[in-house]
C-alpha cells in the first residue's frame, strides 16, 4: 500500500504541476496558435506522465490487488484529464479527426494542415519529455517500487510480444473506434456528463484490450510508454500503435460522418416524398 500511496501522490503532483503550467501559459500567451500549442504540449505531457506511473503500478501488480483498483485508477485519471485538458486532443488520432471534421471551418487547407502538424509535433514532443520526466522522478527512489524499477534500468516489456501482430493491431483499432465513436455519440451531452460517459468507455476498452496491447489507442502515448519496451520492433510497434488507432479513428469518422449521415438524409428525403404524395 505504501507504493500505491506514493504513486497517488506522484499522480497528484503531475496534475497540479501541469495545471499551474497551463494557467501560466494562458496568461503569458493569451490564446492564439502559441497558446493552443502550449496547452497541447502540457496536457499531453500530463497524460503520458500519469500513464507511465499507472503502467508501472500495473506491471508490478500493485494496482491489481484488488483488480478493480486498476480500473478505478484508469477511470479517475481519464476524468481528471478530460476536465483539465482545456480542449487539447493529446492524441494524434484525435487531432486528425478534428482536422477531417473542421473542413467547413472557413480556413484554407494549408492553414489547417499547418495547425495539424503543429499539434501532432507538440504531442510527440510531450511524449518524449514525459518519458524523461518520469524517469527523473523514479530515479529519486520515492518508493520501493520506484527503487526496484531504477535498479532494472527502467526496463519494461510490451504485451504485444505475447499476441499475433494482426490481432494486436485489430485490438488497438477496435479500441480506438469504440472511444472515438463514444466521443461522437455524446457530443450533444453536457460536458459534466459527457466526461464520465467517455471515461467509462475508455475504462471498458482498457479492461477488454489491456492484456493484449495495453489498450493505448493513442500514437503519441504509445510512443512514450510502449516503444521503449522490449518485445517488438519499431515496425511492429508502428503497425499496432500507430496504424491501428488511425484506422479505428477513420472508421468512426466514415461511419458517423458519411454512412449514418447519408442514411439519415435519405430517410428524411423519403419521408418528405411520401408526404407530398399524400
Amino acid at each position: 500500500m505504501a507504493d500505491l500511496a506514493v504513486s497517488l501522490l506522484v499522480l497528484s503532483g503531475i496534475v497540479l504541476a501541469c495545471e499551474v503550467a497551463r494557467r501560466a501559459s494562458a496568461r503569458l500567451l493569451s490564446g492564439g496558435v502559441y497558446g493552443a500549442c502550449a496547452v497541447e504540449l502540457i496536457s499531453t505531457l500530463q497524460l503520458c506522465a500519469c500513464t507511465h506511473e499507472l503502467k508501472l503500478l500495473g506491471d508490478a501488480g500493485v494496482s491489481q490487488r484488488p483488480p478493480v483498483l486498476a480500473l478505478a485508477l484508469t477511470y479517475g485519471t481519464s476524468v481528471v484529464h478530460a476536465l483539465t485538458s482545456c480542449g487539447a486532443t493529446c492524441n494524434p488520432s484525435g487531432a486528425c479527426e478534428r482536422f477531417f471534421r473542421e473542413r467547413g471551418g472557413g480556413l484554407s487547407a494549408g492553414t489547417r494542415v499547418a495547425a495539424l502538424t503543429a499539434r501532432v509535433t507538440c504531442q510527440f514532443a510531450a511524449a518524449v519529455a514525459a518519458r524523461a520526466a518520469v524517469r527523473s522522478v523514479w530515479a529519486r527512489g520515492l518508493s520501493d517500487l520506484h527503487t526496484r524499477h531504477r535498479a532494472s534500468a527502467f526496463r519494461c516489456a510490451s504485451p504485444i510480444g505475447h499476441a499475433p501482430l494482426l490481432e494486436a493491431a485489430a485490438v488497438e483499432m477496435a479500441c480506438a473506434f469504440v472511444v472515438h465513436a463514444a466521443a461522437s455519440c455524446t457530443r450533444s451531452l453536457q460536458e459534466k456528463y459527457r466526461v464520465h460517459a467517455v471515461a467509462a468507455v475508455i475504462t471498458s476498452a482498457v479492461y477488454a484490450g489491456g492484456s493484449t496491447t495495453g489498450a493505448v489507442f493513442n500514437p503519441a502515448l504509445a510512443f512514450s510508454t510502449q516503444f521503449p519496451c522490449t518485445g517488438g520492433t519499431f515496425a511492429e510497434y508502428s503497425l499496432v500503435y500507430w496504424m491501428g488507432p488511425l484506422l479505428g479513428m477513420a472508421a468512426s469518422v466514415l461511419l458517423f460522418d458519411k454512412v449514418i449521415l447519408a442514411l439519415s438524409v435519405k430517410s428524411t428525403a423519403d419521408t418528405i416524398e411520401r408526404r407530398k404524395e399524400k
